[in-house]
C-alpha cells in the first residue's frame, strides 16, 4: 500500500512543523514553496517551487496527493475552484471562505448566532459614521481579505484616522466595535470527515503590536461555565461550517455590563494549525501539527489532554542577534527545560523566528523560564 501524500500550499513554520508530524506517521508530506529558503523547503524533500497563483505548480503540488491542504489563507479562490474537481481540499473552498474572508464570516457566524462583537460591512462613509454613533469611538477597522499578524487592521479613534487608513486597503472593509475585553482567549479543535470531533484546553494568548507574543494553556482562572462555552462554540463552528482539520477560535472574555451579560465573543477564526495552538507539540498528548494530518486523512483522532499542569509558550519575535541560533548554547544551558524550536526564517525585526516553550507544576516557574529563554534567542537578556 502506497503511503498517502499531504499536499501543503505553502512553505512557512507551520508547514516545517507538520513535517515533523508527518515523519513519526509514515505520510508523505509536499509543499509549496516560494522557494528553497522557505521554511518548510529546508526540510522537505518533495518541494515545488512556485505561486500559489499559478495554476500549472498547483496542479504539479496535487498530482497525485491523497488531499490538498494549507498553511495560509492567501489563496485565490480560482486556484481552490481549480483544484477542487481534482483533489479533495481540507477544508472544502465552501468552508475555508470563512476564514479568508472577515466579512463573510461575521455574516455567517451572526446568521448561526455565535456570538461575536457589533459589526458592519462598510459601504460608504455614512456607514461608518453611524456605528461610530451607536457604538462609540474608537472602532476596530479590518481589511476584509488579506490581513494577518496586525496587518489590515486598525484601531480608529476618528473617522479622519479610518478615511486615511481606508485609502491604503484595497478590500472590503469590516468595521467592528471596540470590545472592552478583559483578556483573550482561543480554543484549538479538530474535525475529520467522519465527524470525529477533539478540542484542546482553551488557552490563554498575549498579542504585542498585533502578534500574538505568549500563550499559556490552559488560561489560568478561567470559570468551568466559559470553558464549557467555548468548546460549546468551536463544536458548533466547526459542525455547522463543516470543518475539515485542525482549526482556532480566537476568543474575547467580557465581563458583564449593562448590556451585555459576561461570556464570550467570537474575534476571529483560522483553518489551519495556529499560533495558539504551537504550546501541544510539547505540553498535549496530541500535537496540533499531528492531529491536522490525522483530520485532513480522515483517521481517528488523539488525544489532546495536557500532559503538564501549565504549558507557556513565548514567541520569538525578531532578534538582536544575527541569527538566534546564537543564543541556543546560552538558552539551553541556562533553560534545560525549555524547549526551543526554530524556523530557519531570515532575521527581520519583529519577524516570528521560532518559540520556546516550557511546561511544569508552576506557572510562574514556566513563564519565567519561558521568556528568559526566548529573550535570550531575540538578545535581549
Amino acid at each position: 500500500m502506497e503511503k498517502p501524500t499531504v499536499a501543503v500550499i505553502g512553505a512557512g513554520q507551520l508547514a516545517r512543523m507538520m513535517q515533523s508530524a508527518a515523519i513519526e506517521l509514515g505520510v508523505k508530506l509536499r509543499v509549496l514553496a516560494n522557494d528553497f529558503n522557505d521554511p518548510a523547503a529546508q526540510v522537505v524533500r518533495d518541494t515545488v517551487i512556485g505561486q500559489a497563483s499559478d495554476p500549472e505548480k498547483i496542479s504539479m503540488l496535487a498530482e497525485g496527493a491523497s488531499v490538498v491542504t494549507y498553511e495560509h489563507e492567501l489563496i485565490g479562490r480560482d486556484i481552490l475552484d481549480h483544484l477542487a474537481p481534482v483533489v479533495r481540499l481540507a477544508p472544502t473552498p465552501q468552508a475555508f471562505l470563512y476564514a479568508q474572508d472577515k466579512i463573510a464570516m461575521r455574516k455567517r457566524l451572526s446568521d448561526a448566532n455565535i456570538p461575536c462583537p457589533a459589526w458592519v460591512q462598510v459601504r460608504d462613509v455614512a456607514d461608518v459614521e453611524a456605528f461610530g454613533r451607536d457604538a462609540g469611538w474608537p472602532l476596530v477597522a479590518k481589511s476584509s481579505t488579506g490581513g494577518y499578524d496586525g496587518r489590515g487592521i486598525l484601531v480608529a479613534h476618528d473617522l479622519e484616522e479610518y478615511l486615511q487608513w481606508a485609502e491604503e486597503i484595497s478590500s472590503e472593509i469590516l468595521i467592528e466595535e471596540r470590545v472592552p475585553f478583559s483578556r483573550e482567549l482561543a480554543i484549538m479543535a479538530a474535525r475529520n470527515p467522519s465527524g470525529e470531533f477533539r478540542a484542546w484546553p482553551v488557552v490563554q494568548s498575549v498579542q504585542l503590536d498585533g502578534q500574538c507574543s505568549e500563550v499559556i494553556a490552559p488560561a489560568p482562572d478561567l470559570d468551568e461555565a466559559l470553558e464549557k462555552m467555548a468548546t460549546t462554540l468551536a463544536y458548533d463552528i466547526g459542525t455547522s461550517l463543516d470543518i475539515v482539520g485542525v482549526y482556532a477560535v480566537e476568543l474575547f472574555e467580557v465581563r458583564a455590563t449593562h448590556d451585555r451579560p459576561a461570556g464570550l465573543l467570537v474575534n476571529e477564526l483560522a483553518m489551519r494549525p495556529h499560533n495558539s495552538g504551537h504550546w501541544s507539540i510539547d505540553g498535549a498528548v496530541t500535537s496540533q501539527f499531528e492531529q491536522h494530518l490525522r483530520a485532513v486523512l480522515d483517521y481517528p483522532l488523539g488525544e489532546t489532554s495536557a500532559r503538564a499542569p501549565w504549558s507557556v509558550m513565548v514567541n520569538v519575535l525578531g532578534s538582536q542577534l544575527e541569527d538566534p541560533t546564537e543564543g541556543l548554547p546560552e538558552a539551553l544551558q541556562r533553560f534545560p527545560r525549555a524547549k526551543i524550536h526554530l524556523y530557519g526564517k531570515a532575521n527581520r525585526p519583529n519577524r516570528k523566528l521560532g518559540h520556546v516553550t516550557v511546561s511544569g507544576p508552576d506557572l510562574d516557574i514556566c513563564l519565567a523560564q519561558a521568556h528568559g529563554a526566548a529573550d535570550i534567542l531575540m538578545g535581549v537578556s
